[in-house]
């Protein structure tokens, strides 16, 4: 008879095909005694980290695979691969080898003793290190990361950052409904999300390198942590996507608006001797203005707001950015239109602009979320 099922391991992959098949030889070895099972949740990697996943499962029944198609998000990845196991106990980490197996046969007492709610790594505990990473500007940009994490959530660690932990089911279930799944720390979401404290079992790890492959934790990964408290806070008053969306608009009224004082500063004076209206210069200004704002903001949503739909490749990326043009081409005449009645009218060039440009983000939101990145 099959001993009942102790443990579920979550392993989110993009691009770990080279890792995946060493890291579950490590498991196995770790956990002999012990009935696990592991998840390998993959978000449609281009690399075929999910065939090699399904080929071992083939081999080991114990593999199962989660391919998510349209899908992105180190956070999500890790709430539907927990949600989706029957063990007691689930655990969180990382393909890439920097988390040693090692560690959770001891992270698995400490949960099963009924001591404990949650046990994690930590790379900042007594008798942990980072040495083997290599990256000291990591290593002290994290140290800022967990001061801020740990106002936040109340409770006082020294990694709350930690990619890796182990809870009991029941607790993630609990409040899974709840979870954001923005960004890169899930274990932080868990613990500013839950409403009963935790008993929770810290154990040092030593932080390797990375086996193969390239970090996941790419230029935005601070913004989707900031992105990540945001929602914590404010995401149930005014949604975070949209406030992303807003955000970066404000960044675009200010190249808008610097385009638009660089023409009338360069150019004005030449439209009036050459006999043009007066307000030639300013339709030209803001027209050249909203077209450099448009693709500003196409290029930093489509990195930042859109990030789990990012577009990539010359192709998809003009396409894209043809398509944001588009759907925004009814927001941009309102724009230009506005601007342009008011300041025939005696308004001053630039509340004209500023009034211009929000009567367009309406329709730049709604319609770009719905045909450029596809998420309403």
């Amino acid at each position: 008879m099959t001993a009942p099922l102790q443990l579920g391991i979550v392993l989110p992959t993009y691009n770990e095909r080279g890792n995946v098949r060493g890291m579950v030889q490590r498991l196995d070895e770790a956990l002999a005694g012990i009935a696990w099972e592991v998840i390998v949740v993959d978000d449609n990697s281009p690399d075929g980290t999910a065939d090699e996943a399904r080929a071992l499962g083939r081999e080991d029944s114990r593999v199962r695979v989660i391919q998510r198609i349209g899908r992105r998000g180190l956070s999500s990845a890790a709430i539907e691969g927990m949600c989706a196991t029957s063990a007691p106990v689930v655990a969180v980490m990382d393909a890439d080898h920097q988390h040693d197996p090692k560690l959770l046969p001891g992270m698995l007492a400490a949960v099963e003793s009924g001591e404990y709610d949650l046990a994690y790594a930590s790379r900042f505990a007594e008798g942990a290190s980072t040495e083997a990473w290599g990256r000291p500007d990591r290593v002290k940009a994290s140290g800022i990361a967990n001061r801020i994490a740990n106002k936040v959530t109340g409770v006082e660690l020294s990694d709350p950052m930690s990619g890796y932990f182990m809870l009991r089911t029941d607790v993630l279930r609990a409040d899974a409904h709840r979870l954001s799944g923005v960004g890169f720390k899930i274990l932080l979401d868990i613990l500013a999300t839950v409403e009963a404290p935790l008993r929770i079992k810290e154990v040092p790890m030593h932080f390797a390198a990375r086996a193969e492959g390239e970090s996941k934790l790419d230029r935005t990964v601070v913004f989707e942590f900031l992105v990540g408290l945001y929602d914590k806070w404010l995401g149930r008053i005014i949604p975070t996507r949209f406030a992303l969306f807003g955000t970066i608009g404000g960044l675009g009224v200010v190249v808008h608006m610097a385009v638009l004082a660089f023409i009338l500063n360069m150019f004005g004076a030449e439209f009036l001797v050459t006999h043009y209206p007066k307000e030639a210069a300013f339709i030209v200004g803001q027209t050249t203005a909203a077209v450099v704002a448009m693709t500003f903001n196409f290029v930093l949503n489509n990195e930042l707001t859109y990030s789990d739909k990012r577009l990539r490749g010359f192709g998809p990326l003009m396409a894209g950015w043809a398509r944001f043009a588009l759907t925004c081409s009814f927001g941009l005449l309102a724009n230009i239109g506005a601007a342009t009645a008011l300041v025939r009218l005696g308004f001053h060039e630039y509340p004209a602009a500023i009034v211009g440009i929000i009567l367009g983000s309406v329709w730049n939101f709604a319609l770009s979320s719905k045909f450029v990145w596809g998420k309403y």
